[in-house]
Protein backbone atom coordinates (compact mmCIF):
# COMPACT_ATOMS: atom_id res chain seq x y z
CA UNK A 1 0.00 0.00 0.00
CA UNK A 2 1.31 3.45 -0.90
CA UNK A 3 1.91 5.63 2.14
CA UNK A 4 1.76 9.41 1.84
CA UNK A 5 3.71 11.88 3.96
CA UNK A 6 3.21 15.63 4.13
CA UNK A 7 6.07 18.05 4.79
CA UNK A 8 5.11 21.60 5.72
CA UNK A 9 7.21 24.03 3.71
CA UNK A 10 5.55 27.14 5.13
CA UNK A 11 6.24 29.65 7.88
CA UNK A 12 3.41 30.98 10.05
CA UNK A 13 2.08 34.51 9.92
CA UNK A 14 2.90 35.95 13.36
CA UNK A 15 2.03 39.15 15.18
CA UNK A 16 4.89 41.67 14.91
CA UNK A 17 7.24 39.07 13.41
CA UNK A 18 10.90 40.20 13.30
CA UNK A 19 11.20 38.38 9.97
CA UNK A 20 9.05 40.95 8.17
CA UNK A 21 9.74 44.61 7.29
CA UNK A 22 5.94 45.08 7.29
CA UNK A 23 4.85 42.63 10.02
CA UNK A 24 1.29 41.48 10.45
CA UNK A 25 -0.85 42.83 13.25
CA UNK A 26 -3.05 40.13 14.75
CA UNK A 27 -5.78 40.97 17.27
CA UNK A 28 -7.17 37.82 18.92
CA UNK A 29 -10.58 37.62 20.55
CA UNK A 30 -10.92 34.84 23.10
CA UNK A 31 -14.02 32.79 23.84
CA UNK A 32 -15.33 35.04 26.62
CA UNK A 33 -14.77 38.13 24.51
CA UNK A 34 -16.51 36.34 21.67
CA UNK A 35 -19.55 35.78 23.87
CA UNK A 36 -19.72 39.49 24.64
CA UNK A 37 -19.47 40.49 20.97
CA UNK A 38 -21.91 37.84 19.74
CA UNK A 39 -24.41 38.41 22.50
CA UNK A 40 -24.46 42.21 22.50
CA UNK A 41 -26.60 42.81 19.36
CA UNK A 42 -29.36 40.51 20.63
CA UNK A 43 -28.83 41.42 24.30
CA UNK A 44 -27.89 37.86 25.22
CA UNK A 45 -25.76 37.93 28.40
CA UNK A 46 -22.47 36.06 28.55
CA UNK A 47 -23.89 33.81 31.30
CA UNK A 48 -26.36 32.30 28.82
CA UNK A 49 -23.63 30.96 26.50
CA UNK A 50 -22.44 27.38 27.19
CA UNK A 51 -19.81 27.64 29.94
CA UNK A 52 -20.01 31.41 29.55
CA UNK A 53 -18.02 31.25 26.35
CA UNK A 54 -18.72 32.18 22.75
CA UNK A 55 -16.57 31.78 19.65
CA UNK A 56 -12.95 32.85 19.28
CA UNK A 57 -11.51 34.58 16.22
CA UNK A 58 -8.69 36.84 15.09
CA UNK A 59 -8.53 40.06 13.12
CA UNK A 60 -5.45 40.12 10.88
CA UNK A 61 -3.97 43.21 9.24
CA UNK A 62 -1.25 42.12 6.85
CA UNK A 63 0.05 42.68 3.34
CA UNK A 64 -0.43 39.83 0.88
CA UNK A 65 3.36 39.29 0.88
CA UNK A 66 3.52 38.37 4.57
CA UNK A 67 4.63 34.86 5.49
CA UNK A 68 4.86 32.11 2.88
CA UNK A 69 3.12 33.46 -0.20
CA UNK A 70 2.78 33.02 -3.95
CA UNK A 71 3.59 36.08 -6.06
CA UNK A 72 1.32 36.48 -9.08
CA UNK A 73 2.49 37.79 -12.48
CA UNK A 74 0.68 41.07 -11.67
CA UNK A 75 3.22 41.66 -8.87
CA UNK A 76 6.01 41.90 -11.43
CA UNK A 77 4.30 44.31 -13.81
CA UNK A 78 1.07 45.08 -15.68
CA UNK A 79 1.96 42.75 -18.54
CA UNK A 80 3.70 39.39 -18.88
CA UNK A 81 5.09 38.42 -22.27
CA UNK A 82 3.00 41.11 -23.92
CA UNK A 83 -0.32 39.98 -22.42
CA UNK A 84 -2.16 41.35 -19.38
CA UNK A 85 -0.54 39.97 -16.23
CA UNK A 86 -2.61 37.60 -14.11
CA UNK A 87 -3.62 38.54 -10.60
CA UNK A 88 -3.52 35.84 -7.94
CA UNK A 89 -7.17 34.90 -8.43
CA UNK A 90 -6.45 34.29 -12.13
CA UNK A 91 -3.45 31.96 -11.66
CA UNK A 92 -4.31 28.49 -13.04
CA UNK A 93 -4.67 25.92 -10.30
CA UNK A 94 -2.71 23.46 -12.47
CA UNK A 95 0.37 25.57 -11.82
CA UNK A 96 -0.03 25.15 -8.06
CA UNK A 97 -0.08 21.35 -7.73
CA UNK A 98 2.68 19.63 -9.67
CA UNK A 99 5.87 17.56 -9.41
CA UNK A 100 8.58 19.25 -7.38
CA UNK A 101 12.34 19.37 -7.70
CA UNK A 102 14.71 20.66 -5.01
CA UNK A 103 17.94 22.30 -6.16
CA UNK A 104 20.73 22.36 -3.58
CA UNK A 105 22.18 25.88 -3.51
CA UNK A 106 23.32 25.83 0.10
CA UNK A 107 26.89 26.63 -0.97
CA UNK A 108 25.79 30.09 -2.08
CA UNK A 109 26.43 32.89 0.40
CA UNK A 110 24.01 35.64 1.44
CA UNK A 111 23.67 38.27 -1.31
CA UNK A 112 25.29 35.98 -3.91
CA UNK A 113 23.84 35.82 -7.39
CA UNK A 114 22.23 32.50 -8.35
CA UNK A 115 23.32 32.14 -11.96
CA UNK A 116 22.28 29.94 -14.85
CA UNK A 117 25.45 27.91 -14.30
CA UNK A 118 24.44 27.36 -10.66
CA UNK A 119 21.04 26.03 -11.75
CA UNK A 120 22.55 23.77 -14.40
CA UNK A 121 25.13 22.40 -11.97
CA UNK A 122 22.44 21.69 -9.35
CA UNK A 123 20.40 19.80 -11.94
CA UNK A 124 23.45 17.87 -13.13
CA UNK A 125 24.21 16.74 -9.57
CA UNK A 126 20.81 15.11 -9.28
CA UNK A 127 20.75 13.95 -12.93
CA UNK A 128 17.45 15.66 -13.63
CA UNK A 129 16.02 17.56 -16.60
CA UNK A 130 13.31 20.13 -15.99
CA UNK A 131 9.86 19.41 -17.35
CA UNK A 132 6.90 21.69 -18.07
CA UNK A 133 4.98 22.68 -14.91
CA UNK A 134 7.64 21.35 -12.53
CA UNK A 135 7.69 23.40 -9.32
CA UNK A 136 11.33 24.30 -8.72
CA UNK A 137 12.37 24.79 -5.08
CA UNK A 138 15.62 26.66 -4.42
CA UNK A 139 17.23 25.32 -1.25
CA UNK A 140 19.61 27.96 0.14
CA UNK A 141 19.32 27.22 3.87
CA UNK A 142 18.34 30.83 4.59
CA UNK A 143 15.34 29.65 6.63
CA UNK A 144 17.79 28.70 9.40
CA UNK A 145 17.98 32.43 10.16
CA UNK A 146 14.25 32.75 10.82
CA UNK A 147 13.49 34.53 14.07
CA UNK A 148 15.37 37.78 13.67
CA UNK A 149 16.36 40.68 11.46
CA UNK A 150 19.35 38.71 10.07
CA UNK A 151 16.87 36.61 8.10
CA UNK A 152 16.04 39.54 5.80
CA UNK A 153 19.55 39.49 4.33
CA UNK A 154 20.41 35.79 4.69
CA UNK A 155 19.62 34.65 1.15
CA UNK A 156 21.21 34.68 -2.30
CA UNK A 157 18.98 35.72 -5.18
CA UNK A 158 18.11 34.71 -8.71
CA UNK A 159 19.48 36.57 -11.69
CA UNK A 160 17.32 37.53 -14.65
CA UNK A 161 19.18 35.06 -16.87
CA UNK A 162 18.78 32.14 -14.46
CA UNK A 163 15.09 32.89 -14.01
CA UNK A 164 14.45 33.00 -17.74
CA UNK A 165 16.49 29.83 -18.31
CA UNK A 166 14.26 27.89 -15.91
CA UNK A 167 11.10 29.38 -17.41
CA UNK A 168 12.22 28.41 -20.90
CA UNK A 169 11.73 24.78 -19.81
CA UNK A 170 8.00 25.29 -19.27
CA UNK A 171 8.23 25.90 -15.53
CA UNK A 172 5.52 28.21 -14.18
CA UNK A 173 6.28 28.22 -10.44
CA UNK A 174 9.56 28.57 -8.56
CA UNK A 175 10.19 29.10 -4.88
CA UNK A 176 12.97 29.99 -2.45
CA UNK A 177 13.51 29.43 1.27
CA UNK A 178 14.65 33.02 1.81
CA UNK A 179 12.79 36.24 2.44
CA UNK A 180 13.02 37.27 -1.21
CA UNK A 181 13.45 35.70 -4.63
CA UNK A 182 16.04 38.34 -5.52
CA UNK A 183 19.11 39.30 -3.54
CA UNK A 184 18.59 41.29 -0.30
CA UNK A 185 17.50 44.87 -0.89
CA UNK A 186 20.69 46.52 0.43
CA UNK A 187 22.84 44.36 -1.87
CA UNK A 188 20.74 45.32 -4.89
CA UNK A 189 20.75 48.97 -3.87
CA UNK A 190 24.54 49.01 -3.47
CA UNK A 191 24.98 47.66 -7.01
CA UNK A 192 22.41 50.10 -8.36
CA UNK A 193 24.21 53.08 -6.83
CA UNK A 194 27.49 51.75 -8.22
CA UNK A 195 26.06 52.14 -11.70
CA UNK A 196 25.35 48.47 -12.41
CA UNK A 197 22.31 48.26 -14.70
CA UNK A 198 19.37 45.95 -14.05
CA UNK A 199 20.44 45.29 -10.47
CA UNK A 200 17.04 45.96 -8.86
CA UNK A 201 14.75 42.89 -8.59
CA UNK A 202 15.95 41.20 -11.80
CA UNK A 203 14.24 37.90 -10.95
CA UNK A 204 10.95 39.64 -10.32
CA UNK A 205 11.13 41.80 -13.43
CA UNK A 206 11.92 38.74 -15.57
CA UNK A 207 8.23 38.05 -15.06
CA UNK A 208 7.46 40.89 -17.44
CA UNK A 209 9.14 38.84 -20.18
CA UNK A 210 7.85 35.37 -19.23
CA UNK A 211 4.67 34.62 -17.31
CA UNK A 212 5.33 32.84 -14.02
CA UNK A 213 4.80 32.85 -10.25
CA UNK A 214 7.26 32.44 -7.44
CA UNK A 215 7.00 31.49 -3.78
CA UNK A 216 8.88 33.41 -1.11
CA UNK A 217 9.57 32.45 2.53
CA UNK A 218 9.57 28.68 2.11
CA UNK A 219 11.06 26.54 4.88
CA UNK A 220 12.11 22.98 5.67
CA UNK A 221 13.32 22.11 2.18
CA UNK A 222 16.04 20.04 3.87
CA UNK A 223 13.35 17.67 5.16
CA UNK A 224 12.33 16.56 1.67
CA UNK A 225 13.99 13.13 1.40
CA UNK A 226 14.79 13.18 -2.32
CA UNK A 227 15.45 15.91 -4.89
CA UNK A 228 12.56 14.89 -7.15
CA UNK A 229 9.80 12.29 -7.33
CA UNK A 230 7.36 14.12 -5.05
CA UNK A 231 4.47 16.56 -5.43
CA UNK A 232 4.16 20.16 -4.26
CA UNK A 233 0.98 22.01 -3.36
CA UNK A 234 1.07 25.81 -3.24
CA UNK A 235 -2.56 26.86 -3.64
CA UNK A 236 -2.89 30.57 -2.77
CA UNK A 237 -5.70 32.18 -0.81
CA UNK A 238 -8.23 33.54 -3.29
CA UNK A 239 -7.95 37.33 -3.02
CA UNK A 240 -9.62 39.27 -5.81
CA UNK A 241 -7.28 41.35 -7.99
CA UNK A 242 -4.29 40.81 -5.68
CA UNK A 243 -0.59 40.68 -6.48
CA UNK A 244 -0.01 37.70 -4.17
CA UNK A 245 -1.78 35.27 -1.88
CA UNK A 246 -0.75 33.54 1.31
CA UNK A 247 -0.28 29.81 0.76
CA UNK A 248 0.32 26.68 2.81
CA UNK A 249 3.16 25.17 0.80
CA UNK A 250 3.37 21.42 1.27
CA UNK A 251 5.56 18.65 -0.16
CA UNK A 252 3.69 15.37 -0.63
CA UNK A 253 5.89 12.27 -0.52
CA UNK A 254 4.60 8.87 -1.60
CA UNK A 255 6.57 5.82 -0.40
Amino acid sequence: MTQRRFIDLSVPIKHNSPDEPFPAQIEPLDHRGGAEVLGAPAQVPVSEFPDGMGLAWEQVHAITHTGTHLDAPWHFGPTAGGAPAKTIDQVPLEWCFAPGVVLDLTHKQPADHITTDDIRAALDRIEYELRPLDIVLLHTGADKKLGGAAYLSAHPGMTREATLWVLDHGVKVMGIDGYGFDRPFLAMLTDHKAGKPDSLWPGHFAGREREYCHIEKLANLHLIPRPHGFLVSVFPVLIANASAGWCRAVAIIED
